[in-house]
């Protein structure tokens, strides 16, 4: 097979991909040729459809979707990846976050986008694997968070979608922000071969290759997604007053001149909650996706997908 593969999601952007991708797909063939078009049906359903693209021969996958459709894609790749087929991973963000996009410094515009992937050089980057609940596994490239994101995922899968993404959203935060509980967390950081311990109470802490999270927070402006180290930012502010100021700087990385704010460099990463009353609470949120809670691992895998745009 050697047409791209559209791993195309259209309940994404709030169902707008659906209604919209016919249009698009005559402007996406005629700046990348015939392709191959494989719509998502259900969550998780894009991992199987990357896998089997790849396995099949596909040299090029492209994500038509949100940060969670590119997340599963990633992970389809990287399950292909263990058996021997490495296609090339393409972005059209279609999502009502763009995070993933924003890091990459793509302006959320179809020609844009058409544009790193026609005429755009393709480099390595680095992927995070994360282990929790024992041995379940998932890999990343944006960002892995504990704390009040979890919690909001949460909150947002149990509310009323009725008045739309962004209203469930905000009141899902507001929830969130009531009821999170202060996290103990013990991180043991290693880098090089040299691990680094230390305890931290935090509301949130955050893993990093991406930049952007939460739709355009910029927690980790350092973070490169090729430099074979991911960011851990929390932060330390643990009244719920100032953790709502702190995280209103987040948006242009004031946050990390608060020196409470807690930053390490790792290429492995141990947490574990250090006090059980906050568990319930303190839960992983990955690309917009809850996850469960602590304790987790995550291992960073240097290289490991070739990325088609900038």
């Amino acid at each position: 097979m050697t047409k791209p593969v559209l791993v195309v999601n259209p309940s994404s952007g709030g169902g707008k991909t659906g209604k919209t991708f016919g249009a698009m797909r005559e402007t996406i063939e005629r700046r990348l040729g015939p392709c191959e078009v494989r719509e998502t049906a259900r969550v998780g359903h894009a991992i199987e459809l990357a896998r089997d693209a790849a396995l099949g021969g596909a040299a090029l996958v492209v994500a038509v979707g949100g940060d969670g459709t590119f997340n599963e894609v990633v992970n389809g790749l990287m399950l292909a990846k263990a058996q021997g087929a490495e296609p090339e991973l393409g972005l059209i963000a279609q999502g009502t976050g763009g995070d993933f996009r924003r890091t990459l410094g793509l302006e959320h515009r179809l020609d844009v986008y058409l544009d790193a992937l026609s005429e755009g050089a393709t480099r390595r980057i680095d992927v995070g694997l994360l282990t929790h609940e024992g041995d379940k596994t998932r890999y990343f490239v944006n960002i892995l968070s504990v704390g009040m994101g979890g919690l909001v995922d949460r909150y947002v899968a149990d509310a009323s979608r009725a008045l739309g993404g962004t209203a469930a959203y905000f009141g899902a935060s507001l929830r969130a922000l009531v009821n999170a509980k202060v996290g103990r967390v013990r991180c043991k950081v290693t880098r090089g071969g040299v691990t680094t311990e230390r305890t931290v109470e935090t509301l949130m802490l955050a893993i990093c290759n991406g930049r952007y999270f939460g739709s355009s927070m910029m927690v980790a402006p350092m973070a490169e997604l090729d430099d074979g180290v991911f960011e851990l930012v929390a932060l330390g502010n643990t009244s719920k007053v100032g953790f709502a100021l702190t995280s209103k700087r987040i948006y242009d990385g004031g946050h990390m001149k608060d020196p409470s704010t807690l930053h390490m460099t790792g290429d492995t990463f141990e947490l574990a909650l250090e006090n059980p009353d906050a568990r319930a609470q303190f839960l992983i949120d990955l690309d917009g996706e809850p996850l469960g809670g602590l304790p987790i691992t995550v291992k960073l895998v240097p290289g490991a997908l070739a990325l088609r745009g900038r």
